[in-house]
């Protein structure tokens, strides 16, 4: 048997809240038509253990993964299950979510169903922002109960960034009366300072992903950089495949190299979250 590879379900869209039929299909089939995002052709993606070591999966939404059993089918045929949430603050900038009580009971059904060794509990983005009558605004409100949600659980780390700019997200939250705005660094700092220390007296660690101009001044103070998709630890716990690093993913990445099976332009994601860059 060759080097397996690691299958991403999705970066691209959230498809275990919106597009699991069409996963189920390609699972049952043994595998799945990928969009090549540049050019726009298909390819075939195998799905078995002979080919697939572990497949990453990505949502702010369980409920439908959990209800189809999503992963108890994919592990049944041998590979591994790996799962980042992400849960923030509930505000104007996720407005198609459900009750964060409602995620957070998902959360705790993930860490019974799969272990919470397999679990990513993500803040992310960070985001500031003013509002069409000038006043300021974050999402950071919700940070301390969903850490102790996530702790309770067993989760023993939150991994998190700050927004990035693009233009397109932008320009998308100027039309909804929302105005991002860039903290100083310092003051990045001192949050990611502050959300590190909360997390500490839980008994877990935060790591940054993609932010490596942070990383040297506050590494002493235990916060680590991220590898989204971590190599050696999924090789350690589904077996070997191939552990070269992914140089498709923005500076800082840390993650090893995956297949995305997930489509930005055929498989729409519903949640309409306005900082969203896969819009």
């Amino acid at each position: 048997m060759g080097l397996r590879r690691i299958l991403s379900a999705s970066r691209r869209t959230d498809l275990p809240a919106f597009h699991l039929p069409w996963f189920h299909e390609g699972l049952e089939k043994g595998f799945f038509m990928v969009e090549n995002p540049v050019s726009g052709k298909n390819f075939l993606v195998p799905v078995s253990e002979r080919e697939v070591a572990a497949l990453v999966f990505w949502s702010k939404n369980y409920g439908p993964f959990l209800r189809e059993n999503t992963g108890e089918k994919v592990g049944s045929r041998g590979m591994g299950v790996y799962l980042h949430f992400t849960l923030n603050t509930p505000c104007v900038l996720e407005p198609d979510l459900p009750s964060l009580d409602e995620r957070l009971g998902q959360m705790a059904a993930l860490a019974r169903r799969f272990g919470p060794e397999n679990l990513v509990w993500r803040f992310d983005p960070i985001c500031h922002w003013k509002d069409g009558k000038g006043q300021s605004h974050h999402n950071l409100g919700a940070f301390l109960p969903i850490a102790e949600a996530a702790a309770r659980a067993g989760i023993r780390s939150c991994t998190t960034s700050f927004l990035d700019p693009y233009p397109k997200v932008l320009k998308r939250a100027k039309a909804a009366g929302i105005f991002f705005q860039e903290p100083e660094k310092d003051h990045k700092k001192e949050i990611l300072r502050r959300m590190a220390l909360r997390l500490r007296r839980l008994d877990m660690t935060l790591f940054l992903c993609c932010e490596p101009e942070f990383l040297e001044h506050l590494r002493p103070e235990g916060i680590l950089p991220a590898a989204c998709i971590p190599g050696e630890g999924l090789k350690a716990r589904f077996g070997p495949f191939s552990l070269q690093r992914d140089k498709g993913q923005r500076p800082g990445c840390r993650c090893t190299r995956s297949t995305d099976i997930g489509s930005y332009r055929r498989q729409a994601c519903g949640h309409n979250c306005l900082y969203c860059y896969a819009r």
